[in-house]
């Protein structure tokens, strides 16, 4: 029977995938996937609102998922439903705690107590787990009815840390700017279709429709000094007031560009548009559409709902087929989710891989294998569509590279196993694909990962080369490292590192190290020649350039040193690892650096997690260094007794 447990994980794993390609089902009547679908032009680039609901949702409360106010009740069914209220019903997703708040500073700042903090769940069996820790017992994500109150005192705070450079603000200020962010994108989303306290936003605009003609003729009188109704000049002053508002909050670009107008880019605010209004005296066909979607969201018609998504997104598509397919086709791979399932899938691969050292080694081990393939291929199907999707090479930001030095790491490990068939490269590979996938999960965070590329990385054919290069040295030098963890960790706290073991494992690291090497060499000569092309000069001791000569130069000292018999394989494993931190620090470290041109700005958790990192890997080289003797697979067999006694 258990030779067929491989091919019973392959199909159970393809099953998961495969769900994952089922068209996105409706909880509702209300077509939430139609509106998903719908474009809009943000930060100069056409998405789904689909994509808006998830990178919103993950900026605000770091999770897609959006509960309930009342504690054990189900979760909102999709992101574009928590939109959907937050467009056209903002009483209701006021009452969302979908916001943020880590610091008790800024929560004593809000004025939220104890009693706001404290989850009290409805059931005693519930409580019980709270205590014992499987449930949380105090709230990190608040409504923002709950902080209403206190707003005006949070951005008095934030105001007086905004001139602070980053690197010098204190805890508290870093978590009041942060979160007077979060509520500041939760209003620009509420002002992106219509004023929130507008009890019915399609009646207030068709009254100002009508008004409008004569409005306009009182404004131009007064302005002429003749005779004017001044009732009609005030009326459309607070018109004119509400619209401001929009506009200065205006961050979603919903009104498409005019018929005439052949640049597709030309996409306007809500708020800009009604402007507009005053000159051209009537109101955009579009943003009357968005408001009568706010009447049947409010009243329940989904009938009329789901005929306004359907012309919202079909009377875009011949004008704009391309950028259309590519916005329908992203609201797609959101659903799919494929850099989620595969994490899923390296966290069950490593699992199997490790138990093949304990029981079933060939079927385990095949299992392990081959789910392993699975997981990859999901990785580089997204990885492929993200590419599609930009026009873009596959590293383009440090989200992209977290998914990049994953995969080809990955890649790595699947040829070792396939030379070696020792569930090694299988350990290795589930070990780093599911940690990288959890890095790349952290760093979207910040928004949209599909975000326009940064004016010092305009593309050319040696940036794309350069990056791509770089970022597979990046993914071989990790991958030695942690193949030194595994012989390291093998080696002192079990009795599996038998002698074929930790040759194999000497062999892998070595070529893996040559391997790196040579991508890590030819990828910074390829920057310097892209440098030349793109600043004028071919080196400049940037940090990120002298953390790209440093993994060279490592890598370099632990050849020559296992070349001149400097070390043998317990050094070896050692200068590995060490080379763990050597790479994290040009990968993430030289970024926050904040100078040198490749300074993406500061990020204090990532910070505190490289630093973490470090620690880790030098605790590890210490442990590399107890004497072999100390060594579990090395200390000599406790004698048996003599049964013949």
């Amino acid at each position: 029977m258990k030779r067929f447990l491989p091919l019973l994980v392959l199909l159970l794993g393809a099953a998961y995938l495969a769900s994952s390609l089922r068209p996105e089902r409706n909880p509702t009547a209300f077509d939430l996937a139609g509106f998903g679908r719908v474009p809009v032009l943000v930060n100069g680039r056409i998405k789904p609102l689909d994509t808006v609901a998830r990178t919103s949702l993950l900026t605000l409360q770091a999770r897609q998922r959006v509960s309930t106010p009342e504690v054990g009740t189900p979760f909102v069914a999709t992101p574009t439903e928590w939109l959907a209220d937050v467009f056209f019903n903002p009483a209701k997703a006021d009452t969302y705690p979908t916001i943020k708040i880590e610091s008790p500073e800024v929560l004593d700042l809000l004025g939220l107590g104890e009693d706001d903090v404290r989850i009290t769940y409805p059931s005693a069996a519930m409580r019980a787990m709270a205590v014992l820790g499987f449930l949380p017992s105090t709230k990190s994500r608040f409504s923002y009815a709950q902080l209403r109150a206190r707003l005006p005192e949070l951005d008095k705070q934030a105001r007086l840390a905004d001139p602070t450079e980053a690197q010098l603000r204190t805890a508290f200020q870093k978590q009041v700017i942060a979160v007077r962010d979060r509520v500041v994108l939760y209003l620009q989303l509420k002002t992106a279709a219509q004023m929130p306290d507008s009890p019915d936003f399609l009646g207030e605009l068709e009254l100002f429709q009508q008004a409008l003609p004569a409005g306009i003729g009182a404004v131009l009188a007064k302005q002429r000094g003749d005779a004017h109704d001044e009732t009609a000049v005030k009326a459309m002053k607070e018109m004119a007031d509400r619209f401001s508002y929009m506009e200065q909050l205006g961050h979603l670009r919903l009104v498409p560009p005019a018929e005439k107008d052949p640049d597709p880019t030309h996409w306007r605010a809500t708020g800009a548009t009604l402007m507009e209004s005053f000159g051209t005296g009537r109101i955009d066909r579009t943003v009357l559409d968005y408001a009568r979607l706010g009447r049947a969201w409010r009243q329940g018609d989904a009938a009329t709902f789901n005929a306004i998504v359907a012309s919202l997104h079909d009377t875009l598509t011949p004008r704009y087929p391309a950028a259309m397919h590519k916005s329908d086709i992203e609201a797609r791979f959101n659903f799919a989710e494929p850099f989620y399932r595969s994490m899923t899938l390296y966290g069950w691969a490593f699992f199997l891989a490790i138990l093949s050292w304990l029981y079933w080694p060939r079927e385990l081990g095949r299992a392990a294998f081959w789910l392993l393939g699975l997981a990859f291929a999901a990785a580089t199907a997204g990885i492929a569509t993200r590419m599609w999707l930009e026009g873009r090479p596959p590293v383009t930001n440090l989200y992209s590279s977290a998914l990049f030095v994953g995969w080809g790491a990955v890649l790595l490990c699947l040829v070792l196993e396939k030379i070696y068939r020792n569930a090694i490269g299988s350990v290795a590979g589930g070990m780093i694909g599911f940690a990288t996938l959890l890095i790349a999960h952290h760093l979207s965070l910040g928004g949209d990962t599909l975000e326009m590329m940064r004016a010092v990385l305009d593309s050319n054919f040696w940036l794309a080369t350069h990056v791509v290069v770089i970022t597979v040295g990046y993914s071989a030098t990790f991958l030695a490292g942690f193949l030194a963890l595994i012989y390291i960790f093998r080696g002192v706290f079990t009795r599996s590192l038998d002698p074929a073991t930790a040759d194999a494992l000497s062999r892998m690291v070595y070529g893996i190290v040559c391997f790196a090497t040579l991508f890590s060499l030819v990828g910074t000569v390829l920057g310097g020649i892209w440098a030349d092309q793109s600043w004028g000069r071919f080196w400049g001791w940037d940090p990120k350039e002298n953390g790209a000569l440093l993994i060279v130069i490592w890598n370099a000292v632990i050849l020559h040193a296992r070349w001149g018999g400097l070390v043998r394989a317990r050094g070896l494993m050692a200068m590995a690892v060490f080379g763990n931190i050597v790479t994290s620090w040009s990968w993430f470290g030289t970024n926050m650096l904040g100078v040198g041109l490749h300074s993406y700005g500061f990020m204090d958790a990532a910070f505190y997690w490289l630093i973490a990192f470090v620690a880790s890997q030098l605790l590890i080289i210490t442990l590399a260094l107890v004497p072999l003797e100390k060594w579990r697979s090395f200390r000599p067999a406790a004698p048996q007794p003599d049964s013949g006694r």
